[in-house]
């Protein structure tokens, strides 16, 4: 059994699925890449596995608590450390008593740890926060209570880069620590340095789920050649695809053995040889093509993300600070 059991978790809106049919395993340790365009179900798929949302069908289990069970689920989450991708902390509040209030509900053991790598003004209120300040004190509130499970998405959302590279390593260290995470993103170029395995949404359904280099692989490689004479009638080996022709120049993808390559490119005069592994993007297109999930899927998606009565539930089953506490 793995940190994270899915099966057949569906919810339906009327109109558009949220997610359909999803059936899949986080396991302990590992760094789950969970990815798909805005509107793809992402974080319909967190907060349903938070409790924030009801499934219409199928279920699941974090950390062993079934989430159609309120208390157990509420017992869980004290292990859990959720980033969502809108934060929404007291605009009034310093980031010190937002820091002190979720500490008395969930406990800071590694706070100031935290606050070394990441460092939010604690002394000013959340209204002069930028947005990259705003993503380190919440890193800083996920983490604090050394978690079991981390539920984060998108995590780099309006850190500089220096900042996401200290969040990537920072991530991988945890890893290593045993700390199990579950990573919502569209940026793959990250998913592709930090995750070890990789689930792809396309409109509420799973189409992939694997290992990175695996994904990577499948892919194939991509070739690009220049050959000495544009007239010399190149013939595609078996296994290219994508096959584009310009002048001399000749690209394609190509998912075969090296040798059979290379013993095909020995009839021709190449002048220029490229071999690359391709991109994460270019095999997340392989299952997107050129469409875009920006319709109604869009609108199921963001329609949940918008702000309602279960927006601002902290991990711990708590809603955070707003004007009636004391801000």
């Amino acid at each position: 059994m793995g940190t994270i059991d899915v099966g057949g978790l569906t919810k339906d809106y009327g109109e558009v699925l949220g997610v359909d049919d999803l059936t899949f395993t986080v396991e302990a340790g590992e760094i789950f890449g969970f990815l798909g365009p805005n509107g793809a179900g992402k974080t319909t798929t967190i907060r349903l596995l938070l409790g924030l949302l009801e499934p219409t069908a199928g279920t699941a289990r974090v950390l062993d608590a079934d989430i159609r069970n309120e208390r157990a689920l509420i017992e869980a989450k004290r292990r859990i450390g959720y980033l969502p991708a809108d934060l929404g902390f007291e605009e009034k509040a310093t980031g010190e008593r937002v820091l002190e209030y979720f500490g008395s509900i969930q406990g800071d053991s590694r706070r100031e740890e935290l606050l070394e790598l990441f460092t939010p003004p604690l002394d000013r209120e959340i209204r002069e926060y930028s947005s990259g300040n705003r993503q380190m004190l919440g890193l800083v509130q996920t983490f604090m209570h050394d978690p079991d499970l981390v539920i984060m998405d998108e995590p780099t959302s309006g850190l500089d880069p220096l900042k996401q590279e200290r969040l990537l390593e920072f991530l991988r260290d945890e890893r290593d620590r045993g700390t199990t995470i579950f990573f919502s993103s569209h940026v793959l170029s990250e998913v592709r340095r930090v995750c070890d395995r990789v689930g792809i949404l396309r409109e509420g359904r799973l189409v992939a789920l694997e290992d990175v280099e695996s994904l990577l692989e499948r892919g194939g490689k991509r070739v690009r050649l220049r050959l000495a004479d544009s007239e010399s009638g190149f013939e595609p080996i078996d296994g290219a695809a994508e096959v584009e022709t310009a002048g001399r120049s000749i690209s394609f993808t190509y998912t075969g053995e090296y040798n059979a390559l290379l013993s095909h490119l020995a009839d021709y005069d190449v002048v220029d040889v490229e071999i690359d592994e391709p991109s994460l993007e270019t095999i997340f297109m392989h299952y997107y093509g050129a469409t875009d999930d920006g319709g109604e899927a869009g609108v199921a998606e963001g329609g949940v993300a918008g702000g309602g009565p279960n927006d601002e539930i902290d991990d711990a089953g708590n809603r955070p600070m707003s004007e009636e506490t004391d801000a």
